[in-house]
């Protein structure tokens, strides 16, 4: 939940006034809250996708993996394309007119979004006139966010095929060793950077893959050592420390890159460190707070639509604070109802048929989870 909202606090300046994203200014626009907060949304899922896929079949992770995506996509790309964009439609042109036969109109974005893809992010030219819309100089995205969901479609692919080669369960140190080249490519980028506060270096496009099409290869590297981190947390967490005095210097390390540079290779390993860490540390009563009522994939779909609906009936006008507050206020007014009415729904299909084979649920060779790990969300 707080890196959702971390997500929606880091768009509030780009969105809502045009400016760089909270935390650009800080750290030599090496990276910013945002960016943060999707390295420990990748580590977690990483961690988490590997606990489910050890814990079931083949099918049944890739039935789980299913349901927990596309039914509250499909209804957040219906409620965008059908409901949010006629009314910013209506407030901008005072009409309809035009907006339903557009080139890339409401339609077109369905068919070309359904499975993920997010190859279309406009829809009829509006939003042009927003912040946003501004500064790239034409119509703006309805929910920019959800560039990354086409990422995690193909890491949850990856680990499905994993499960059926068996490398996830016999090969354990095949992941660590890719792990470990992950990390010497994106060393390397530091050190043929020209300097210390580079962002990642484009490395061109990977694919195109099946219904989702080209992926840049810079974030295939780093959101797939992320994901990868949170993998091998996963397989290897009973001879991972989790110390108060190593968070004290994976803090201290973060901060020194985000001011120094550096963050590019420096920041990911220890932002995955903090956040396992916090998930150990953290008092056991936190981890009751979502249990049931798992508001944060609806932040994530949600939230920046919500955010360019805000700033185009003038939520922006009172400042930046009050801004975030209301973009808060309008993703959870679409999260929680996602959650009761289509997410959860969906889920409780996941238990229909399920499997009481205890093969399947039984921890992987030299990869069980020891109390360390309690306090880790499952």
């Amino acid at each position: 939940m707080v890196l959702a909202c971390n997500v929606i606090i880091a768009h509030a300046k780009p969105l809502g006034f045009g400016l760089p994203s909270i935390g650009d200014g800080l750290t030599s626009s090496q990276s910013d809250l945002g960016t943060v907060s999707l390295y420990g949304f990748f580590l977690a899922s990483g961690f988490l996708i590997t606990e489910s896929a050890l814990r079931t079949s083949f099918w049944r992770y890739a039935w789980s993996r299913f349901l927990r995506v596309f039914p509250g996509l499909w209804v957040c790309l219906l409620v965008t394309a059908l409901v949010l964009a006629p009314l910013a439609a209506l407030y901008e042109n005072g009409t309809l007119h035009g907006f339903w036969g557009h080139s890339q109109g409401p339609f077109h974005y369905l068919t070309t979004n359904w499975f993920g893809s997010m190859n279309q992010f406009p829809i009829s030219g509006l939003l042009s006139g927003t912040p946003y819309g501004r500064e790239g100089h034409g119509p703006s995205a309805f929910d920019g966010s959800l560039w990354t969901l086409r990422y995690d479609l193909v890491f949850y692919a990856s680990i499905g095929a994993l499960m059926v080669t068996g490398v996830l369960r016999r090969a354990p140190r095949a992941l660590l060793l890719l792990t470990g080249v992950c990390y010497l490519l994106i060393v390397k980028d530091l050190v043929s950077a020209s300097d210390w506060t580079t962002r990642p270096l484009p490395r061109g496009a990977i694919g195109p893959f099946p219904l989702l099409g080209y992926l840049a290869a810079q974030w295939m590297l780093y959101l797939g050592f992320l994901f990868l981190l949170g993998t091998v947390a996963r397989l290897y967490a009973h001879r991972i420390p989790m110390h108060g005095s190593l968070a004290t210097i994976a803090a201290a390390l973060l901060g020194l890159s985000l001011w120094r540079g550096g963050f590019i290779a420096i920041g990911p390993p220890v932002v995955a460190y903090l956040v396992l860490y916090l998930a150990v540390a953290l008092p056991s009563r936190v981890a009751r707070l979502g249990r049931g009522r798992d508001y944060t994939y609806g932040i994530y779909i949600y939230g920046f639509p919500a955010q360019q609906l805000v700033v185009l009936f003038g939520g922006a006008r009172w400042g930046l604070i009050p801004y975030i507050v209301f973009s808060l206020l309008g993703a959870l007014a679409l999260a929680v109802p996602s959650w009761h009415l289509v997410e959860a729904p969906a889920m409780r299909w996941k238990r229909r048929g399920k499997t009481s084979d205890p093969r399947l649920r039984g921890p992987v060779p030299d990869a069980a989870p020891v109390a360390a790990t309690a306090g880790a969300p499952r």
